[in-house]
C-alpha cells in the first residue's frame, strides 16, 4: 500500500456510507410521495406529458422505497442502483429541460443538483458494489 496514492488501501468500505445515504434519501422520497398523496404526483407526471401518470407515480414511489431499503441493507446493490439511476436521469431531465429549473435552485424553485449528485452516487455503487458491510458481502461469502 502506497501512503501517497492509496492511503486507505481497498476503498470498498467507502461504498457503505454512500449506499446508506442514498438509501435513506430514496426511502424518504418514496414515502413522502405516498404520504402527500400519490395521485397528485401522478397528475403532475401526466401534466408534464409522461404517459400513464398514475401507474408511473406508484411505480416510482415504490421503487424509491424498495430500492432505498435494498441499498440500506446492501442487497443486490448493483442491480437496484441501475433503475434508480435511470429514474434520476429522468428527474434531472425533467427539472433541467422540461421545467427549466436553475441548477442550484433559488428561493422559488428547487434545483436539479441533487438529481445529478444521486446519479453520480448510484453510478459509483453500480461500479463499486455495496462494500463489506452488506448482505451482498454476506451472501457472496
Amino acid at each position: 500500500m502506497d501512503l501517497l496514492t492509496d492511503p486507505f488501501g481497498d476503498c470498498g468500505a467507502a461504498m457503505v456510507p454512500l449506499r446508506l445515504a442514498a438509501g435513506v434519501v430514496f426511502v424518504h422520497a418514496g414515502y413522502g410521495k405516498f404520504q402527500r398523496g400519490i395521485s397528485g404526483f401522478g397528475s403532475w407526471l401526466s401534466e408534464l406529458g409522461y404517459p400513464l401518470g398514475q401507474p408511473t407515480a406508484r411505480l416510482v414511489a415504490s421503487l424509491e422505497i424498495l430500492g432505498g431499503l435494498a441499498l440500506i441493507l446492501g442487497l443486490f446493490t448493483h442491480w437496484v442502483a441501475i433503475p434508480l439511476a435511470l429514474m434520476m436521469v429522468v428527474a434531472a431531465y425533467t427539472n433541467a429541460v422540461k421545467l427549466r429549473l436553475p441548477f442550484a435552485g433559488n428561493e422559488n424553485a428547487q434545483g436539479w443538483e441533487l438529481d445529478l449528485l444521486l446519479v453520480a452516487l448510484l453510478v459509483a455503487l453500480i461500479l463499486g458494489g455495496s462494500g463489506p458491510l452488506s448482505l451482498d458481502a454476506l451472501i457472496s461469502g
